[in-house]
């Protein structure tokens, strides 16, 4: 009976007006295990794209099945790591290898780390939305890596402006007197004293970064702590006062514009070594209504841009 079921892809006509560039699905959920250096095997819960390209014009469609069930194996019996999901790809295209000649796969997720406070080291979940992207073309495979990092920026502008004021009322409050150690400190330590704090926000780097043909691992946690130790100030989990005192010192030791973060983080990645680079940083702002945002590549020909 079921051989007899019609097959609309294979007998339908097609509209012969070109070739498709990407047909395939989006947002199909499955749990996935990836390896990550330095965690190893983690489990989490993703959503994925899958596409081949269309180049035969007298066929319908593609065999859409064939891409979720690639993907459910993947799920279920493997473990993703840059290798397996080569071998995805390639198995997109050779179940297709009639109709298409390029394959392309996302994942999105949330990637769960624990994370120790600052100075306390009272652990925490922390989660990183990342983003794979995996794409086979014409024989070259090339592995994007997508990652937001959450940060807190304090305004050198509104900290300096604060500053001025603690100057002013320091000077209202003891110009003419004969200044004495335990007066000052004790006035240092009071809200007549302080009189102003600058402006800070959450802040969020969104980066890609290109990774090299024949990687073995996702170095995902390696990166991670090589953004959020340059900007100094990335949000906590678990935190005792101890902890918050520290992070207001390292916000007041690292003032930064989107500009200042956006040329950390470039001057990092070129260091790196990196094939290729994308960053933009966002600022969300606490004394405006809109955002500050900033953007750098590494600048290479066919390379990210802008």
């Amino acid at each position: 009976m079921q051989n007899n079921m019609p097959d609309i892809a294979h007998s339908a006509s097609a509209l012969q007006t070109g070739t498709l560039d990407w047909v395939g699905m989006g947002n199909i959920e499955l749990p996935l295990v990836i390896e990550v250096k330095g965690l190893g095997q983690v489990t989490v819960t993703a959503k994925a794209d899958a596409f081949v390209d269309l180049q035969k014009e007298d066929a319908k469609g593609i065999h859409m099945s064939r891409l979720f069930l690639a993907l459910d194996s993947l799920s279920c019996e493997k473990v993703l790591t840059p290798n397996t999901l080569k071998q995805l790809l390639d198995n997109f295209l050779s179940t297709h290898n009639e109709l298409s000649t390029s394959a392309k796969v996302l994942f999105h997720f949330e990637l769960p780390i624990r994370r120790p406070s600052l100075l306390s080291k009272k652990m925490g979940w922390k989660s990183y939305p990342i983003k794979l992207d995996a794409t086979l073309r014409n024989g070259v495979y090339t592995l994007e890596l997508a990652l937001d990092i959450t940060y807190s920026s304090t305004c050198p502008c509104s900290a300096a402006l604060s500053r001025q004021l603690i100057q002013d009322a320091f000077q209202q409050a003891f110009d003419g007197t004969e200044l004495d150690f335990h007066s000052v400190h004790k006035w240092l330590g009071s809200t007549e004293g302080i009189v102003a704090t600058p402006h800070s926000q959450r802040s969020i780097a969104n980066i890609k970064i290109r990774l090299g043909e024949h990687i073995d691992e996702f170095e995902i946690l390696d990166l991670i702590e090589l953004v959020e130790n340059e900007l100094k100030t990335p949000v906590q989990a678990a935190v005792k006062r101890e902890d918050e005192q520290e992070f207001a010192r390292l916000n007041g030791q690292n003032l930064m514009f989107c500009e200042d973060a956006a040329r950390k983080l470039k001057a990092l990645f070129n260091q790196q070594q990196l094939a290729d680079f994308y960053i933009k940083i966002n600022h969300y702002e606490s004394l405006h209504a809109h955002d500050a945002v900033a953007y750098a590549v590494k600048g290479i020909n066919g390379g990210y841009q802008i």
